[in-house]
C-alpha cells in the first residue's frame, strides 16, 4: 500500500494537484521537498508578485513567484516523464531518472529565489549596478544558504535516489543560469541538455508562466496545448528537439507568449507605472537597500515588495527633507497616482533581414531627440517620455542563448535547425512597441504625427508644423 505520510498535495488552479515529498516517514537527516518549500528563502517568494507591476492594472492577477515556482517544479516532473528515456539514449552517462527528476524539480522550485521586489525590473534598476542578476544572486543563495539542505534530498514523488547518488547544488545553479559563451566548462552533456528546459524557446519556466499569467489575468483559460508540446518533444544528440508534428503547437505557444507581452506585460498603463517606478528607484537607491545584496544575504532575505511598499511610504515622516519628499512620492505611487499618460504608440516588427540594432528605435534617447526635433519650437521642452518595449519572439540560432532547440524532419529523418521550417520562419525575430507618454492629452495629435514621421519618413503625413 502507498504510504501517504510521505507525500503532500497542493491544489493549483492551473495544474490541478501538485505533489511533493513530505517529512511524514523521512529517514533521519533526510530533507524532503516540503522542507525546501517551507524554507524562508522560498516562502519569501510569496511576497513578490509574479507580474511585476501588471497587478496594478489587472486586478485578478495577484499571484506571486511562490505559486509560479511550485508550478515549474510540477512541470519538471511532467518533462522528466516525457523526456528521460530519450535523454538516456542521447547521453548514456546520464544519472538515474530519480536524480534527474529531483534535480529538475529543485531547480524549478529555486530558479526565482534570487528575485527582488518587482522581479525583473529590480534586476535592471538595482542589481545591474552591482553586476548582478536574479540568476547570479540565486546561484549564490543556492550554494551558500541552501546547499547543505539540498544535498540531503533523497526522493521525489516518483522515486528515490540510489544510495551512491547525491544532489549537487552546483548543478542546480548551473541549470538556472542564463548561458554565457564558454560557461559550460566541465558540465556533462546530459546536464547541458537539461539546461534547455530553463533557457530556450519553450521551457518549464515559460510554459508555466504563460498558462498561469493568461489564466490569472483573464486573458485565456487554456492558452496553448501543453500536452501536445511535451508529447512531440525529445532529446536528440543535438539537444531538445521537437517532431514536425508538434511544430504547430510550438508556433501557437510562441504566438500566445508574444500576445501576453503585448496585452499584459507591455500594457500601456503597466509601462506608465514602470516609468514612474524607474524614476522613484533612481532617486531612492541610497535608501532602498544597504549595499550589495550578494554581501548582505541576511538583509536581502527580508527585502521584498511587502517590506518596500510599507517602508518607503513611511519616509514621508522622515526628518530629512529629501527623504520626506521621496516618501510622499512613494505614497502617491502606492495610491496608483501615475504621472504619465500614453499619447501614441507604434509597433515595429523585425525579420532576420532587418537591422534592428541600427534602427533609431534601438535607443529611447535617440527617438526622443528625433521626436522633439519634429515638434513646433513652442513644445521643445514639453515633458514627455519615450518607452521602447522589446520582445524577442525567437532567439537567433547562434550565440550562447541560441542552439537550445531543434526540429526533427519526419520526411528525411534528420535533425535540423528550427529555422529550416517555413512555418517557423514566418515568426518575426522580435518587435518593439514605441510609445510616447506625456503628462496631459493636449498634444496627442502632434506627438502622433511626429512619431509617424519617424516610423515611416517617406510615407507619413508630416503635420508637425500645424
Amino acid at each position: 500500500m502507498k504510504d501517504f505520510q510521505l507525500e503532500g498535495l497542493s491544489h493549483d488552479p492551473v495544474h490541478g494537484y501538485i505533489a511533493f515529498t513530505s517529512p511524514g516517514g523521512a529517514r533521519d537527516g533526510e530533507t524532503t521537498e516540503r522542507d525546501v518549500i517551507d524554507h524562508a528563502w522560498v516562502q519569501r517568494l510569496r511576497q513578490i508578485h509574479q507580474l511585476q507591476t501588471a497587478w496594478w492594472v489587472f486586478p485578478s492577477a495577484e499571484h506571486t513567484r511562490f505559486q509560479h515556482v511550485l508550478g515549474v517544479m510540477h512541470l519538471a516532473s511532467r518533462a522528466t516523464a516525457a523526456l528521460y528515456e530519450s535523454l538516456a539514449e542521447a547521453c548514456p552517462d546520464v544519472p538515474s531518472r530519480a536524480l534527474v527528476e529531483s534535480l529538475l524539480r529543485l531547480a524549478g522550485l529555486l530558479h526565482d529565489v534570487g528575485h527582488g521586489p518587482f522581479g525583473h525590473f529590480f534586476d535592471e534598476h538595482f542589481l545591474a549596478g552591482f553586476g548582478l542578476t536574479h540568476e547570479t544572486l540565486g546561484g549564490a543563495i543556492i550554494r551558500q544558504e541552501l546547499g547543505e539542505l539540498l544535498r540531503r534530498v533523497r526522493r521525489n514523488p516518483q522515486g528515490r535516489l540510489a544510495e551512491s547518488e547525491q544532489i549537487d547544488p552546483e548543478q542546480i545553479a548551473f541549470l538556472i543560469a542564463r548561458p554565457k559563451a564558454g560557461d559550460d566548462g566541465a558540465a556533462p552533456r546530459w546536464l547541458r541538455h537539461l539546461r534547455s528546459l530553463f533557457c530556450g524557446l519553450y521551457t518549464i519556466d515559460n510554459m508555466d508562466f504563460v498558462l498561469r499569467d493568461a489564466y490569472m489575468s483573464g486573458f485565456s483559460g487554456r492558452a496553448f496545448d501543453l500536452e501536445r508540446l511535451l508529447h512531440y518533444s525529445f532529446f536528440s544528440e543535438r539537444g531538445l528537439t521537437i517532431h514536425a508534428r508538434g511544430l504547430s503547437a510550438l508556433v501557437r505557444f510562441i504566438g500566445v507568449r508574444a500576445e501576453l507581452f503585448r496585452s499584459i506585460y507591455f500594457h500601456r498603463t503597466v509601462r506608465a507605472i514602470d516609468l514612474e517606478l524607474a524614476e522613484l528607484f533612481a532617486d531612492s537607491k541610497p535608501h532602498l537597500f544597504p549595499g550589495n545584496p550578494l554581501e548582505r544575504l541576511e538583509d536581502y532575505l527580508r527585502f521584498t515588495e511587502w517590506s518596500l511598499l510599507i517602508d518607503a511610504p513611511r519616509w514621508a515622516e522622515s526628518e530629512d527633507s529629501a527623504q520626506r519628499e521621496l516618501g510622499r512620492r512613494w505614497r502617491r505611487f502606492v495610491g496608483r497616482q501615475v504621472r504619465w499618460r500614453m499619447a501614441c504608440e507604434r509597433t515595429l516588427f523585425f525579420s532576420p533581414q532587418a537591422a534592428e540594432s541600427s534602427s533609431i528605435f534601438s535607443q529611447g534617447e535617440f527617438v526622443e531627440r528625433a521626436l522633439r526635433a519634429k515638434l513646433p519650437a513652442a513644445l521643445a521642452e514639453l515633458p514627455l517620455r519615450v518607452d521602447l518595449a522589446r520582445h524577442v519572439h525567437r532567439p537567433g540560432t547562434r550565440g550562447p542563448s541560441g542552439g537550445q532547440n531543434y526540429l526533427f524532419d519526419s520526411a528525411t529523418g534528420e535533425i535540423r535547425e528550427l529555422s529550416a521550417s517555413e512555418l517557423f520562419r514566418q515568426i518575426p525575430l522580435s518587435y518593439r512597441i514605441c510609445r510616447v507618454y506625456a503628462e496631459t492629452r493636449e498634444h496627442d495629435a502632434l506627438l502622433s504625427a511626429a512619431l509617424d514621421a519617424l516610423v515611416d519618413p517617406g510615407g507619413a503625413d508630416d503635420r508637425t508644423n500645424m
